[in-house]
């Protein structure tokens, strides 16, 4: 018999060689992190004033905070994993007429924050894959309901029948029209350019004057659709919209080849039933294509992210028709890049920990998390687990039901109308075990999470060549929009009967429950960094030294109500030049950048502040780090001070926001001046060595030493005691015989005051003994205690040898 020949890899995957090394890292770090914790602890426990023991508390809070975020960002490391695709050999295993079908779901929602053209550009890159056209269908949802985005698809429908037969005639990688026209010139491409721009002229007129009139609309068909613009018809309530603008098998490109399907939809809105964002819009989008299409696969893509490679389907399918992983795979998940950077990343938009190397973390254990766009489902997940089917209400949503009618067909667009009704989903199961499912702002991470909690794995591609590319926030203000509706959606997941800590651990396993409890409770970090940012720099202004010195340091070391917010698309030129030079934009009196600015005059008057004291005596080992994290603070926001006072562009900060930014601080330094930072005992207590002095000793019975004006202020080094102690007693009996005498009754016989005397330059053990240890952080509420007690001693040694030296002078006098 002949062997048969083996067929040729798909994908493969790799090891990382890293993984070991991040496991002893974390071993290790782990032991450094619970070695601070505890001694932290201790620093609480030992606190004997009300101010110190909230202090180390606080800090003991945030710290712990800290650990728990990077422990749990820890297990992204434990089996990282590289995986290879081969798209190359997709053709030597199967053939194109065995692809299988595929949806492609757009969402868009405003067309003044997300212009029409940036959608149409992001369609028209996915209609013109290297994919047979008619199993390929692309719907459109319009959560705005806007006449001017459907004006701008019809538009689009036009250009399409001239730009997909010159991709493929041309082999064009880069298909996103505005991206293609970027880069390449050529005859051929300038007369398709001005195809191009005449399209975007007149899409764009119609989007500035917000109406378009009869010159724009070329036939009946599209007469009747814009015709659903009723008088009353707004944004928040509107019938359902569904516009078939291309079929497949009627509709045919000026070559002769058949356009895949392009469908605008618009579901019904209405203010007396909830929409859910966007994840109601996807779950709208499900049962209308399932009734017109319905695909076994679903792309689904955000408005502005278009594709970049047209054989992205050949990388997805080639773990598609690996039957070892199809039983259980639920989605394939591709990174999400962004193109328009500037060099430096100024608002930090790339997140390349995020979508990059926590994806191939994760790639490793279950799969990685779905991030809302560049993803390609299975459309059975969401319908429950691999073995636990959750059947719809009617058989047409069934993901195994076979669509026999064509697409515009009556019975089929009125069911089609049905399903994207508003009341649809009252009583039904979909958003909780069916579907995108509802419950959090980041409908993208929840969904995944519940899908892999049923079981279904996923796998994280990365070809060489990005897959996709998007536009990212330009301004700061639509960055930090974009991060506060991220976070609330992320505790939204965190703090619910299905958080990752509880459920997930249960449904997952610890390592990957852990890993998506670090996405989930991501917004904690805000936490330690507003105790960091403020605390340690109020105190160094008022010269507190919270942190262990620096000299302790190097002996132990041996040398120690909220919605959902979109965020704009739309390029300003102003406002991208700056993006592009590098510099940060303040334009908006947005109350997000209170905070900041607050934060950055706090620490800048922390930073001179502690400066001064220094250079004035202060105490430099204890303020060390206090001052070194103001100006590592300051550093990093010279940015806002550019913003506050050198700047005189349109990105400056706002004078209001100054204005109130300064009142903070000012409140935050006086609010901090008025705390006395002379601790208070909690507890009046002794150490038993510690005697009071009796009755027999007290200051009233000691007959004829000489004393202080200040009783309660005893000598503490030699100047001290002659100007105290020697003032009284005749100047021809002063003698060194006497002086020495009296000098090492009271301060002991090393002769140099260190047996019962605390101040500079005096060592702890010479008034604690080398077996007892007085930690940096107690010291801090205890001296004065301490101080106090040694005193007290001092005096009653006075008072005892009070009685002697008078003798021996009347002795010495006789």
């Amino acid at each position: 018999m002949e062997a048969t020949a083996a067929k040729p890899p798909l994908h493969g995957l790799t090891f990382s060689r890293a993984t070991v090394a991040n496991r002893a890292f974390a071993a290790i770090y782990t032991c450094a992190v619970l070695a601070l914790l505890y001694q932290h602890a201790l620093t609480v426990l030992n606190s004997t004033t009300f101010l110190s023991f909230s202090l180390f508390l606080t800090f003991l809070f945030a710290d712990l905070l800290l650990g728990f975020m990077w422990a749990t960002g820890q297990c992204f490391r434990m089996q990282l994993v590289h995986c290879h695709v081969f798209p190359e050999n997709l053709l030597k295993v199967t053939r194109e007429e065995d692809f299988p079908a595929m949806d492609v779901f757009i969402c868009t929602a405003d067309p003044d924050k997300e212009p029409p053209m940036s959608v149409v550009n992001t369609a028209l890159s996915v209609m013109a894959y290297d994919y047979p056209a008619e199993k390929l269908s692309v719907y459109v949802s319009d959560d705005g309901g806007s006449a001017l985005t459907l004006f701008a698809f019809v538009e689009a429908a036009k250009f399409g029948s001239h730009w997909l037969p010159f991709c493929r005639r041309n082999k064009v990688v880069e298909r996103c029209p505005e991206a293609y026209f970027r880069s390449y010139r050529s005859n051929e491409t300038k007369k398709i350019k001005v195809m191009y721009e005449s399209m975007k002229e007149r899409v764009e007129n119609v989007v500035y004057s917000e109406k378009f009139t009869d010159d724009y609309i070329t036939n009946e068909q599209e007469r009747q659709a814009f015709n659903k613009w009723t008088q009353g018809f707004t944004r928040q309530e509107h019938p359902t919209v569904i516009q078939v603008l291309l079929e497949i098998g009627k509709d045919r490109d000026v070559t002769g080849q058949s356009m895949p399907n392009l469908i605008y939809v618009s579901r019904q809105k209405s203010k007396t039933s909830p929409h859910h964002f966007k994840a109601g819009a996807q779950n709208a989008l499900l049962r209308v294509s399932a009734v017109l299409t319905n695909a076994p696969i679903i792309l689904t893509l955000d408005c502005d992210m278009y594709s970049n490679d047209p054989q992205t389907p050949y990388s997805m399918l080639c773990y598609l028709f690996d039957t070892t992983m199809t039983p259980e795979l639920g989605y394939v998940q591709f990174p999400q890049r962004f193109c328009g950077l500037n060099k430096n990343d100024i608002y930090a938009c790339e997140l390349r920990r995020v979508y990059l190397i926590n994806s191939a973390g994760l790639n490793g254990l279950a799969g990685p998390n779905h991030v809302g766009t560049g993803c390609f489902f299975s459309r059975r997940v969401f319908f429950g687990g691999p073995s636990s089917f959750v059947s719809p209400e009617i058989p047409e949503l069934r993901p195994d039901h076979v669509v026999k009618m064509p697409i515009q067909a009556q019975s089929i667009l009125a069911m089609a109308h049905q399903v994207a009704d508003c009341k649809y989903e009252d009583q039904t199961n979909w958003g909780s075990k069916m579907g995108f499912r509802y419950g959090s702002l980041v409908e993208d991470f929840y969904t995944g999470y519940r899908l892999q909690c049923e079981g279904w794995r996923s796998v994280f591609c990365h070809p060489n060549r990005p897959a996709f590319l998007g536009n990212a926030p330009i301004t700061l203000n639509d960055a930090l929009n974009q991060i506060k509706r991220c976070s609330v959606g992320l505790l939204e997941v965190g703090i619910s009967k299905y958080s990752p800590l509880t459920f997930g651990v249960r449904a997952m396993g610890p390592i990957m429950g852990h890993c998506y409890a670090n996405y989930a409770f991501w917004p904690i970090w805000s936490i330690p960094l507003t105790m960091y940012a403020f605390l340690p720099q109020l105190a160094l202004v008022n010269g507190l030294s919270i942190f262990l010195k620096i000299e302790l340091l190097t002996n132990r070391l041996g040398i120690a109500k909220n919605g959902f917010n979109l965020t704009s698309k739309v390029l300003d030129g102003e406002q991208s030049k700056r993006y592009d030079q590098g510099t940060f934009e303040f334009e908006v009196e947005s109350p997000m950048f209170v905070p900041l600015s607050t934060a950055a005059i706090v620490n800048l008057i922390s930073f001179f502040g502690g400066l001064v004291g220094v250079f004035r005596g202060g105490d430099f080992d204890g303020l060390f780090v206090q001052i070194f994290v103001a100006g590592f603070v300051v550093v990093n926001c010279w940015p806002i001070y550019e913003a506050m006072v050198l700047r005189t562009d349109k990105g400056r900060m706002p004078t209001k926001t100054i204005l109130i930014s300064t009142f903070l601080a000012w409140a935050l330094y006086s609010a901090a001046s008025h705390i006395d930072p002379t601790p208070r005992p909690l507890e009046d207590t002794h150490p038993s060595h510690m005697t009071q002095p009796s009755q027999a000793t007290q200051p009233s019975q000691a007959p004829h030493l000489p004393q202080s004006t200040d009783s309660t202020q005893p000598p503490s080094n030699e100047t001290e005691f002659n100007q105290k102690v020697l003032a009284e007693i005749p100047e021809s009996l002063q003698t060194t015989e006497v002086r020495d005498k009296i000098f090492h009754k009271v301060f002991g016989e090393d002769g140099h005051g260190y047996c019962k005397t605390y101040g500079a330059g005096v060592p702890r053990s010479a008034v604690y003994g080398q077996s007892s240890y007085l930690s940096h952080a107690s010291s801090f509420s205890t001296l004065n205690e301490i101080t106090r007690q040694v005193r007290e001693a001092t005096q009653e040694i006075e008072q005892r040898l009070s009685i002697e030296i008078e003798q021996w002078l009347s002795s010495e006098i006789e």
